[in-house]
C-alpha cells in the first residue's frame, strides 16, 4: 500500500523503534496517532498523542474510537524481562505473555473493524528473532513472541478477506533502552529497521527480515535442534 495519506496508529509511539516509525511515516505522508501508555511522553512533530495501554481493555477501545480513520495499525508496544521459564516469577511470565500476546491481539482486533470500514489497509507486528530461538534466560520474552508470531500468521489469513494485509517484522538487537546491555557493534539502529519495515509495508510483504542475524536463523529453522 502506498503510504502517502495513509492514517497509521503506531503503539509504542513515544520511544524507540516505535518513535522511528511514527516520524518515518510522517515523513513518507502518512497521518500518525503516536500512541501510549502516557501520551504526554510523545514528542514527535507533527504526531497525534494517543492514549493506549495494552493492560486497559478501555483504552483499547477508545483508542480505536478516536483514531475512527486509521488504515495502517503498527503493534509495536511490548516489554521484556529476561525471566527462565522453570525458575522464574510465574507473574513476569504472565505479563511477558499478556503484553507480547494479548496485548497486540486486543488492539488488532478493535482496528480490524476500523480499518476495513475505511476500505483497507495493513498491519505491522514486531516481532523478534527470539520468536525462533529460545535460549533458557529468556524463555518468557521467546515464548510470548513465539505465540505473537503465531498469531500474525493466523490473522493474516483471517483478514486478507477484509482487505487488510498482515506483516511481521524480525528483528534481533536494536540500539534502544531494551538491549542497553548489548554491545554497541551487535545491534542495527532503530532508524533503519523502521525503513525496513515500512518499505515491506507498503511492498506487502508477509514478512521483513531487518538483520543478518534475523535471516540466518530463519533459513535455519529446519534444523533439528541440538542436545543440551
Amino acid at each position: 500500500m502506498d503510504l502517502k495519506d495513509a492514517v497509521a496508529v503506531v503503539t509504542g509511539g513515544n520511544r524507540g523503534l516505535g518513535r522511528q516509525l511514527a516520524v518515518q511515516l510522517l515523513e513518507r505522508g502518512a497521518k500518525v496517532y503516536a500512541a501510549a501508555r502516557r501520551p504526554e511522553s510523545v514528542d514527535v512533530d507533527g504526531a497525534i498523542p494517543l492514549r493506549l495501554d495494552l493492560a486497559d481493555a478501555d483504552s483499547i477501545r477508545a483508542a480505536a474510537r478516536i483514531a475512527s480513520d486509521a488504515t495502517v495499525l503498527v503493534n509495536n508496544a511490548g516489554i521484556f524481562t529476561p525471566t527462565p521459564l522453570i525458575g522464574g516469577d510465574l507473574d513476569e511470565v504472565r505479563q511477558d505473555m499478556e503484553t507480547n500476546y494479548f496485548g497486540p491481539l486486543a488492539v488488532a482486533r478493535a482496528f480490524a473493524p476500523v480499518i476495513e470500514g475505511n476500505g483497507g489497509g495493513s498491519i505491522l507486528n514486531v516481532l523478534s528473532v527470539l520468536s525462533w530461538v529460545h535460549p533458557a534466560g529468556f524463555g518468557a520474552y521467546s515464548a510470548s513472541k513465539a505465540a505473537a508470531w503465531s498469531l500474525t500468521d493466523s490473522i493474516r489469513e483471517e483478514l486478507a478477506p477484509r482487505g487488510i494485509a498482515v506483516t511481521a517484522l524480525h528483528v534481533g538487537y536494536m540500539d534502544t533502552d531494551m538491549a542497553r546491555h548489548v554491545p554497541a557493534d551487535q545491534k542495527i539502529s532503530p532508524a533503519a529497521v523502521a525503513a525496513q519495515a515500512l518499505d515491506g509495508l507498503e511492498k506487502g510483504l508477509p514478512e521483513v527480515l531487518a538483520d543478518e542475524v534475523t535471516r540466518q536463523v530463519r533459513l535455519n529453522l529446519a534444523t533439528a535442534p541440538t542436545a543440551a
